[in-house]
């Protein structure tokens, strides 16, 4: 008769391991918190200025709905006049670009460019880095007058917009700057925000300035990036109707 023999290794980790990692879970979640409207609803103006390398500018203003708790929003584009009337309507993980023109809805991604601009329309979602992002690494460090934390972090999904990121968070919990890089380590964007208000008990940015190191040009011996700047302002959390968040709402406000 033959014997056989079944090895089972176990592998356990560091208590210090699991408790960082834990550690860091707790730390996104609190972030996350901070800026999301989880029992109101929450619409103000977005003022997006786009700086072309070299120097011209074009300016976008749209008035954002958005329902944190049903993870929705709508976008409504005021100005310019060219665009004006076009919309966006995030329902869960689908998400419509509104042409008032023919009057057609088009599926679009959150990792498109809004308008054009150096902005995601990923920007406009609630922050959810605790459920898209593992920590990998974390330091120390001073940013201007803030004392920060700066996490390295690998998306989770393909869902997100950069596969990796590094954040600084002040002692507050809010972020103040923000690198987007590539699978490959290429960094894409940088946002600083510096400023934020506050909105019942939760922040919302006063404004958010991105630097897009994919759009560039050598002007005068110096590369020039693309630079968007966003100005938040009108923040309200009136309640708002459920009807504003459907495709109904979108042709009925253009007619």
């Amino acid at each position: 008769m033959k014997h056989f023999c079944i090895f089972i290794i176990l592998v356990i980790l560091p208590v210090s391991f699991i408790s960082a990692q834990s550690s860091d879970i707790e730390f996104l979640k609190e972030v996350d918190r901070m800026v999301t409207f989880n029992t109101t609803d929450i619409a103000a103006e977005y003022k997006i200025v786009k700086r072309d390398p070299g120097g011209a500018n074009s300016t976008t203003v749209a008035t954002m709905f958005r329902r944190d708790r049903a993870n929705q929003f709508v976008i409504l584009i005021l100005e310019p006049v060219v665009d004006k009337g076009k919309g966006y309507l995030k329902i869960g993980d689908n998400l419509w670009l509104y042409d008032p023109i023919d009057r057609s809805f088009t599926f679009t991604s959150a990792k498109e460019r809004f308008q054009n601009s150096s902005a995601r329309n990923s920007d406009f979602n609630q922050s959810n880095l605790s459920n898209d992002y593992k920590v990998t690494g974390s330091q120390k460090a001073k940013l201007g007058v803030f004392n920060c934390t700066i996490l390295e972090l690998e998306a989770l999904n393909d869902r997100v917009s950069f596969p990796k990121r590094k954040i600084w968070v002040s002692e507050d919990y809010l972020i103040r700057k923000i690198e987007d890089y590539s699978m490959s380590g290429q960094l894409m964007r940088t946002t600083a925000i510096p400023n934020y208000q506050t909105v019942g008990d939760r922040w919302l940015p006063v404004n958010m300035v991105i630097l897009d190191h994919l759009r560039s040009k050598r002007i005068n011996n110096k590369i020039e990036y693309e630079r968007t700047t966003i100005t938040i302002s009108k923040p309200s959390l009136s309640e708002l109707p459920d009807t504003l968040f459907s495709k109904e709402y979108l042709e009925r406000v253009n007619r």
